[in-house]
């Protein structure tokens, strides 16, 4: 990634561009060359745009490799060097190359992965903070492989249900503009030229034919400008944070987002105890997963505990828990197996959610086709219309 510095040297401010990793290491190359650092930003650039939101590390494939090269017998430097040799990503290679700097010069691996924010999250490097005080480095990467393997299935599988009603809406789309636009207005040229008399909506549907074929170049200009206005607004967190508050306030939709954001929270948390952090902790560190009408439940619960409240009851009281995650909690109280319970919370309700997106699939997919069915067959019903009523006429 680009940086631009502005930089003293020599009693001249000059400007920089350098390749580096972040922030740090672009400081740390301008000082090595001998300037003195005054400001350090990243270079914005049309690349980098169609490159957001991508992540550019492979985390799961990284974290696989390693703890394999450690199962092998080798030390956490060996392993490192050894995936920054085979990596053929510049800015994969550039990231293990920092983080190798900061191993020789004595630091935790934690620290070393905290400085990539973008490519290691706050839970990974968390969990490997951990694992440090224990030992168990290697423990600690297969909880989060498996953690991350479950959280993939998941989303992919509500975006695999997703997929065909998109396509049933934009092959019906592509049908009707088709219709619309070139085949409603030859019909259209028909009636005229036989002068016949059209009942009101067929005289409309030859109007909206009309004007797409004397407009047309226009309004897919338009029809282009408002999709890249859309998927402008879409990027943005404030019509995200809308579009879900809108959600959670259909009953029916609201609830089940709540039970898929609460099993995320509840395997995350389980996965964090597991690992050796407090309960307390662990839940300050999963309150970003959760959307902002949780998390004040959730800063309330974590204060019932801090107070000696059971886990149990202070989920309970914030509504933080449903009646099957209640008492599997107080088992969990009872045999001090909290982590595994709470990894089993989330397993249930992950199977249940994918059965109701399952449902809803089944039930949307034949909605979805009967009502794209009904446009283009009212289409088409009015084009010929006419028709029918002139061979009524001369009967």
């Amino acid at each position: 990634m680009n940086f631009e510095v502005k930089a003293l040297r020599a009693d001249a401010v000059v400007a920089l561009v350098l390749d580096a990793a972040d922030e740090g290491d672009a400081k740390a190359q301008a000082v090595a060359q001998g300037y003195t650092v005054l400001a350090v930003r990243a270079k914005q650039s049309w690349r980098a745009w169609t490159r957001r939101g991508r992540a550019h590390f492979p985390l799961i494939l990284f974290s696989q490799e390693l703890l394999a090269l450690m199962n092998a017998g080798l030390t956490v430097v060996e392993a490192v060097e050894t995936l920054a040799e085979k990596e053929t990503r510049p800015e994969a290679r550039k990231t293990l190359r920092q983080i190798i700097r900061d191993l020789y010069e004595g630091r935790t691996l934690s620290y070393a992965l905290q400085r990539f924010p973008a490519d290691f999250p706050r839970l990974y490097v968390s969990t490997v903070r951990a694992s440090e005080k224990t030992g168990n480095l290697g423990e600690a990467m297969t909880r989060y492989i498996a953690y991350q393997t479950q959280v993939d299935f998941v989303r992919k599988k509500v975006v695999s249900a997703s997929i065909y009603p998109l396509l049933l809406i934009g092959a019906g789309g592509l049908v009707t503009i088709f219709l619309l636009a070139y085949v409603v207005p030859r019909f259209s040229r028909i009636y005229e030229d036989i002068g016949t008399n059209l009942p009101l909506l067929s005289q409309l549907l030859m109007q909206w034919g009309k004007l797409l074929q004397a407009h047309g170049v226009l309004l897919l200009v338009a029809l282009g400008g408002a999709s890249a206005g859309l998927a402008y607004l879409a990027r943005r967190p404030a019509t995200k944070a809308w579009v879900m508050r809108r959600l959670w306030q259909i009953p029916a939709v609201g609830e089940r987002m709540r039970i898929y954001q609460l099993a995320r929270f509840y395997r995350t948390l389980g996965m964090l105890l597991g690992g050796g952090i407090p309960i307390v902790q662990a839940m300050k560190m999963v309150s970003d997963l959760l959307p902002p009408a949780l998390r004040q439940d959730l800063a309330g619960a974590a204060g019932k505990i801090s107070e000696g409240r059971s886990i149990s009851y202070a989920m309970e009281t914030h509504q933080l828990a449903t009646p099957v995650a209640s008492r599997m909690l107080r088992v969990g109280e009872r045999t001090g197996q909290m982590g595994e319970m709470m990894e089993r919370i989330a397993a249930f309700h992950d199977e249940e959610m994918a059965r109701w997106v399952e449902w809803f699939t089944r039930l949307f997919e034949p909605l979805l086709m009967a009502v794209i069915g009904l446009v283009i067959g009212l289409i088409v019903v009015l084009m010929y219309l006419p028709i029918f009523e002139l061979a009524g006429s001369l009967k």
